[in-house]
């Protein structure tokens, strides 16, 4: 498309949207679980590949280029006022999740939320626009009350009620990001603990999409914070299955058996933990931050059932996996004494 369209930042986006999500995916940034709550903060994951984060800032800059040539020639030019919100937000998304740079990601979201707002201001019909609006009124309406006060002093603000009702114009549009929508629209819900309102929007999208486990994966997630737990042991163990048969190719649904054990574990069921846990090392390429963790747990499970060889050799293999990593240090912790609850 790009190719075709070499002056369009529509088309620039469109790719930078592609080489980001696919990045954040191999990093193991895609897990919606982290999301649910503010541990993402301080969650590590691999690092990103210097050429493809180079690739983005090129990207970037590629966009806000010819998004300024159309705004000098007209401020008021709408699509060129959408696509660089878009360019900014997702600026603001790269910089938050793989450079960490919570400030500047900060600025690019404002930013981004400015320019959406312009949008409106010039065609309230512009329903995609409400997407980072809608968003970025439910974050700030999520904030602490002192923290709202402080944003309001440099004129932001916004309220959770406003964010829903934008998130939803979205979804329930054939608008670009009518999906999008969904997806972010089924997280904050899920943050704030309406599981089942959350399910519907995930429902749809796995029947939608066949051929991505991210949306079964989820719907599992949620059955199992909303108390639902044979409902998420059946789905969890459907996806994992479905992948087994190839039918989400080479993509990482080994996370539902990571689900399953967790399931598993919450309920005290050790033995069956470990046994979840265990099918993850026998996935065709299962993501190294996640079968770490899978070794760990089973060496905890081990721990609890008394069976301290299994333990060990758990260990054991967590630190032959990489001995560098906080999950290592746990290991070698659970080495020198058993894990206990």
């Amino acid at each position: 498309m790009l190719d075709r369209r070499p002056t369009d930042p529509s088309a620039v986006n469109h790719l930078l949207s592609t080489v980001l999500m696919r990045e954040l995916y191999r990093m193991g940034a895609m897990n919606s679980g982290e999301y649910a709550n503010d541990s993402f903060i301080g969650e590590a994951h691999r690092s990103a590949d210097p050429k493809v984060n180079e690739r983005i800032k090129q990207l970037v800059d590629r966009a806000q280029r010819l998004e300024e040539q159309k705004l000098k020639a007209n401020p008021n030019d709408v699509e060129a006022l959408y696509a660089r919100g878009v360019t900014r937000a997702q600026f603001a998304l790269y910089t938050a999740l793989i450079e960490r740079a919570w400030f500047s990601a900060l600025r690019n979201a404002v930013s981004a939320r400015h320019d959406h707002e312009r949008v409106l201001e010039l065609d309230a019909n512009y329903v995609d626009a409400k997407l980072v609006v809608g968003t970025h009124n439910y974050v700030v309406g999520s904030l602490p009350w002192s923290v709202k006060v402080a944003v309001a002093m440099v004129g932001l603000s916004g309220t959770k009620e406003k964010g829903f009702e934008y998130l939803r114009q979205v979804a329930e549009s054939n608008g670009e990001n009518s999906i999008d929508a969904k997806v972010v629209l089924s997280l904050f819900l899920r943050r704030e603990h309406r599981y089942d309102e959350a399910r519907v929007g995930m429902h749809d999208l796995a029947l939608r999409y066949p051929g991505n486990y991210l949306f079964p994966l989820e719907e599992a997630n949620l059955l199992r914070a909303g108390g639902h737990a044979p409902e998420a042991a059946a789905g969890y163990r459907k996806v994992w299955q479905n992948g087994r048969e190839g039918k989400y190719g080479n993509l990482h649904y080994e996370m539902a058996a990571w689900g399953l054990g967790e399931l598993m574990r919450g309920q005290k069921d050790y033995a069956a933990a470990a046994a979840a846990y265990e099918l993850i090392s026998s996935a065709p390429d299962p993501g190294p931050e996640t079968l770490q963790k899978a070794n760990l747990a089973a060496g905890e499970m081990y721990d609890l059932l008394q069976k301290r060889d299994l333990a060990m050799k758990k260990y054991e293999t967590v630190l032959a996996e990489n001995g560098t990593t906080p999950l290592a240090q746990k290991a070698r912790e659970h080495i020198r004494e058993a894990y206990r609850e």
